[in-house]
């Protein structure tokens, strides 16, 4: 049975109090964007105009407050959709953590390794848009089904590439895995709204997250016991074709799932806000102008940059860490998947940690602030410590740096949700995947080729720079918590605190214009 969370509005028309909120386009657009139009807000007959500051009304008269529920099965669906974003994030780091080994066994160079891991980067740029859109109009259950079966079909296609003639196969297979993750990477703070209430809804952000940190954690720890380095190559190719029929078994069994058990919503919405927004009638929704209204708010536009660049740096560390390792500590190709679990198990502690702080005390800007800046006091400590001989030094230094930049993940989507509401959580989680993924590039092949000249001092002081930068952008961007101020106004209006104005308008957080 679901846990009922109904609140009953005294000032409500007890006719209305049992009412569904309206659906969307085969109920798939829970969360459409707010325009500048006129709509009338079911049987109270009265127009709110919504893109300005107040709502005019002729006479005071308070909205009901919907019915809101939370159903057990929000937590199967969090943690299924996880475990996807976990398999498709294992599949991007089991090359580079044993670069040097598959560099041997595919006679290939060390940029051809890198591209195994940022054509997950480049992927995500150009289907960002699509996969957008499909989200918006055919739902989340379509698009995380879509990204699984691309994970499953990428798994399988990668089976037939373990000979040492088969590199483009293996290419191909991974470039199927990379458009797999345009489908999931940025689900988190859209599931977590749909289906999780405003006192849980920043964990359940985090704990998507942690999912596909979960994925990259398996991605250090694994590939190097699984393909130890030997000199006999028909034995490293069994190695290597065990490695790709476990992922490939993993994915089907999760594609299965998907297919069976995951949905799209809940029949009641789990909070005021997510009420509100399925209330807005789909012909008024233009996915185009949601795109260009986000493109416009300008505390986004700071918190995309700052996004990406740390996001980017941290790409960079994981694409390059098997490299920065072994340039210092030769042989110890299994301690270097060792010293990426840590950093993403710390990553994931602090996500959680983060995410929990945030439901306990909405300092979104502040949070966002203090994990930036430790962010690069991690980086500079790593930098710092990296070449210092003592491998236990370097476990340290690289759990504490991945305790904040993976902390951060989650803040990044809470504080766009907060920043945009109600535009849709995956348009805003998805254009800062996107940033994300151009810095990552950037710098990736950026700090490749500092190292290859300069040294992995060199290139770990040129991450540290852009950090910097990440954290000043990050102490300008305008802390407007709309998606607060929504419940906060629902809540008002349905106990009646605030008698004589219009909630039904100025429950939604609407975006003035922009004054020249």
């Amino acid at each position: 049975m679901p846990q009922n969370n109904t609140l009953k509005d005294n000032h409500a028309n007890s006719e209305l109090g049992g009412e569904e909120w309206p659906w969307s386009k085969a109920a798939k657009n829970p969360a459409p964007g707010l325009a500048s139009m006129q709509w009338t807000p079911g049987p109270l007959g009265r127009a709110i105009s919504i893109g300005v500051e107040t709502v005019q009304s002729d006479r005071a008269e308070l909205v009901p407050k919907a019915e809101t529920k939370l159903y057990h099965r929000r937590w199967f669906m969090l943690f299924l959709f996880s475990a996807v974003s976990a398999s498709n994030a294992f599949m991007w780091l089991q090359y580079g953590i044993i670069r040097n080994i598959f560099m041997r066994f595919y006679s290939i160079d060390s940029l051809a390794i890198d591209w195994l891991s940022m054509i997950y980067l480049l992927t995500y740029i150009p289907l960002i848009v699509p996969v957008l859109w499909l989200l918006e109009n055919r739902g989340i259950r379509e698009v995380v089904l879509v990204g699984s079966a691309f994970n499953c079909i990428g798994a399988w296609i990668k089976i037939g590439s373990a000979g040492p003639n088969l590199f483009p196969v293996t290419f191909f297979g991974q470039f199927v895995c990379s458009v797999g993750t345009v489908f999931v990477l940025g689900i988190p703070s859209y599931l977590a709204s749909v289906w999780f209430g405003e006192k849980e809804v920043s964990t359940a952000c985090s704990i998507g997250v942690v999912g596909n940190q979960l994925g990259i954690a398996i991605g250090f720890l694994v590939p190097p016991i699984l393909v130890p380095n030997v000199d006999d190559m028909d034995e490293l190719a069994h190695h290597i074709s065990i490695m790709f029929y476990i992922t490939a078994g993993v994915a089907t069994l999760l594609f299965i799932l998907v297919v069976c058990v995951f949905q799209e919503r809940p029949k009641l919405p789990p909070t005021q806000a997510q009420a509100t927004a399925r209330s807005i009638p789909p012909e008024h929704y233009s996915y185009t102008a949601s795109i260009l209204r986000l493109l416009r708010n300008r505390p986004f536009n700071l918190l995309i940059v700052t996004y990406g660049l740390n996001v980017g740096c941290f790409y960079a560390v994981g694409t390059l860490l098997n490299r920065m390792i072994i340039e210092h500590y030769a042989g110890e190709e299994v301690n270097a998947g060792r010293i990426g679990l840590t950093i993403v198990i710390a990553g994931m502690v602090g996500s959680l940690i983060c995410g929990i702080w945030l439901d306990k005390t909405k300092t979104y800007k502040q949070t966002t602030l203090a994990v930036y800046f430790m962010s690069l006091v991690g980086m500079i400590v790593y930098a710092a410590t990296l070449n210092l001989g003592h491998l236990w030094v370097v476990f340290i230094t690289a759990g504490a740096l991945g305790f904040f930049m993976t902390g951060y993940l989650p803040l990044g989507f809470e504080f766009a949700v907060e920043l945009t509401y109600p535009e849709s959580e995956g348009t805003s989680s998805g254009l800062l995947n996107c940033s994300a993924q151009v810095f990552g590039i950037i710098f990736t092949i950026c700090q490749g080729k500092i190292m290859d000249r300069f040294g992995t001092l060199a290139g770990n002081i040129f991450l540290c720079v852009f950090l910097l930068i990440g954290a000043i952008m990050t102490g300008f961007i305008k802390s407007d918590l709309r998606r607060q101020k929504a419940n906060l106004m629902a809540k008002a209006a349905a106990e009646g605190q605030m008698s004589g104005q219009d909630y039904g308008g100025t429950a939604l957080i609407s975006q003035q214009p922009e004054t020249p």
